[in-house]
């Protein structure tokens, strides 16, 4: 019996933090159950980093050597580069055919994306930009996906996936696509060491290929209770970073770490060297897996070329049913 299609990917704007490592843990169970394609889409980094694409071709490098230390198996998904499979971008332009162009506008990211990026001093009013969910529908449905894992942010994308399916199948009147569902992941949200949201660009990460150093530096850099002078002195973990890090790094003893400060019978520097010694402990055989898949360049260009090769296959498949139904 054939196993359901997966497909989901990421950009290739930046190194991969440790924020990203509970999402590639859900791929790596996926891949046991469904038939998955995972995806490096460059092409979607194009759409807000379009003037800087200087560093393209290493974060694809090294989002791979991230992917496939962290389990993902080229043996059990398909993992490629999304420009190597150029249906992509024809089912896009099939699609740009028949889409209102309300549809896109009407996408609750955009209008938010383009203010806060144009405040960062980006201009992403382009057709690019404004079209990327419609990329997104063609990455998904080019390879009849059945299911998508997606975090609630990403609802409206994959509802708009669905009626795009369906307004193609009743014009040209073939069932050629499936409406993809949702598999709403519990993704484990981590701040970032200042408390903010984790992205590169507060430097406020703790990338999956820290050294111990880096780790120890970043983890004394987190925000405590600002109330607390002493080490005596009662803390509030509801408003720690450390002890948000602690849910999740040391879920058995969390309960028991709360309570301490509370009651001021740990420090947060004891807490610290704690959380440091967890993240080294899950972080190490990690590193070590990735500095190992790191030199080997062949191997990882047969994985991609191998990968690549299997999506064409799959993918025209689907695009040679779609020139029918159109009559091209």
């Amino acid at each position: 019996m054939a196993k359901d299609v997966i497909l989901s990917g990421m950009r290739p704007t930046g190194r991969l933090h440790i924020g990203h490592l509970s999402v590639l843990e859900n791929w790596v169970r996926l891949q046991e159950e469904y038939d998955c394609y995972y995806t490096i889409v460059d092409w979607h980094a194009l759409t807000t980093s379009f003037q800087e694409t200087e560093s393209i071709k290493d974060n694809i490098k090294e989002m791979l050597v991230d992917w496939l230390a962290a389990g993902l198996d080229p043996e059990k998904s398909t993992i490629f580069v999304q420009s190597h499979v150029p249906q992509h971008a024809e089912l896009h332009l099939m699609f740009s055919m028949i889409t209102p162009l309300s549809w896109l506008e009407r996408v609750p990211t955009y209008k938010d994306q383009v203010q806060q990026l144009g405040k960062m001093g980006k201009d992403i009013n382009t057709y690019g930009f404004l079209g990327y969910p419609l990329l997104q529908a063609a990455d998904i449905l080019v390879y009849r996906a059945d299911a998508v894992p997606v975090g609630e942010d990403q609802l409206p994308h994959l509802e708009l996936c669905r009626e795009i399916a369906r307004r193609f199948n009743y014009m040209y009147d073939r069932q050629v696509f499936p409406e993809p569902q949702a598999l709403l992941s519990k993704v484990k949200l981590l701040p970032g060491v200042d408390g903010r949201k984790m992205s590169k660009s507060y430097l406020n990460v703790i990338s999956l290929a820290a050294e111990q150093e880096e780790i120890k530096k970043q983890v004394n850099a987190m925000v405590t209770d600002p109330n607390r002078i002493r080490k005596t002195d009662p803390g509030n973990p509801d408003v720690c970073v450390v002890d948000k890090y602690h849910g999740i790094y040391a879920a058995a003893e969390h309960e028991d770490i709360r309570e301490q400060c509370r009651k001021g019978a740990i420090g947060c520097v004891q807490c610290k060297k704690r959380l440091a010694q967890a993240l080294e402990e899950q972080q190490a055989p990690l590193r070590e897996r990735r500095n190992k898949i790191l030199n080997n360049r062949s191997y990882l260009e047969d994985v991609l070329a191998e990968g690549a090769k299997a999506a064409r296959e799959a993918a025209e498949k689907t695009m040679e049913q779609v020139r029918e139904a159109v009559g091209i």
